[in-house]
């Protein structure tokens, strides 16, 4: 398994490119902000070709490129239905004066080709099967994207900005709810085994084991507060 990124833009959203292995096709995540450059590049040192986009949520630190990306090379994006909307209209995803500040007239469109993903779904791609878990609290339609180990390759979990390394996602934005986000870690992550690694959409990699061990937000006691990390 191929498994590179990087962190794009301002806001340093981890974008990945996932492949059996290099010289093969692949599924890229989260393309954010000026992702493109990056993206080719990286492709181009893997000998990958991209064969779709998965975006884990709406908000547009994680989907600012996916227009581009899927154009240049024919390829759909998929979302969960409840973000789709934010593919062409992502204010709706932030707080109204921090999106007419960010965007400066900027104007954003779908993909000519949006597949909707549902809870449990297994998308065949590039010879690979991800697992699709709808985990709402950050947004209405968040999702994290699983994929199973095998021998002494442990479980990967692309969790977007539903968990961090010790921390999760906020959830003071449009469609964010807090207790739903603790209801979505309790049911998608927490039954996981220690060893999953979990790759976040912002910051560094860690592991079930590692959070579960050490992130008050999956421990018994509720935090005060809402983090704030993230878009």
């Amino acid at each position: 398994m191929l498994i590179a990124g990087f962190p794009a833009g301002s806001f340093q959203t981890n974008c990945y490119a996932v492949a059996p292995a290099a010289g093969e096709e692949c599924v890229v995540v989260d393309p954010g902000q000026n992702a493109v450059g990056d993206l080719d590049d990286l492709l181009r040192e893997h000998r990958l070709k991209p064969v779709a986009v998965l975006l884990t949520h709406g908000h547009l630190d994680h989907m600012w490129s996916v227009a581009p990306v899927c154009g240049a090379r024919d390829i759909p994006a998929w979302i969960h239905p409840e973000d789709r909307e934010l593919l062409s209209d992502p204010i709706k995803g932030m707080s109204l004066a921090f999106g007419q500040q960010l965007f400066g007239g900027l104007t954003f469109s779908e993909p000519d080709d949006v597949r909707e993903m549902a809870d449990g779904e297994v998308l065949s791609l590039a010879g690979m099967e991800l697992t699709v878990d709808h985990v709402p609290g950050h947004t209405r339609g968040s999702v994290a994207f699983r994929l199973p180990g095998s021998g002494e390759i442990p479980e990967v979990m692309f969790s977007g900005d539903l968990l961090f390394a010790g921390s999760i996602g906020r959830t003071d934005l449009p469609g964010g709810d807090y207790p739903t986000i603790l209801r979505s870690l309790a049911a998608k992550c927490l039954p996981l085994s220690d060893e999953t690694v979990v790759l976040p959409g912002h910051g560094p990699q860690t592991t079930i084991g590692h959070e579960r061990a050490t992130n008050p937000y999956l421990a018994e006691a509720t935090p005060y507060a809402g983090p704030t990390r993230g878009l």
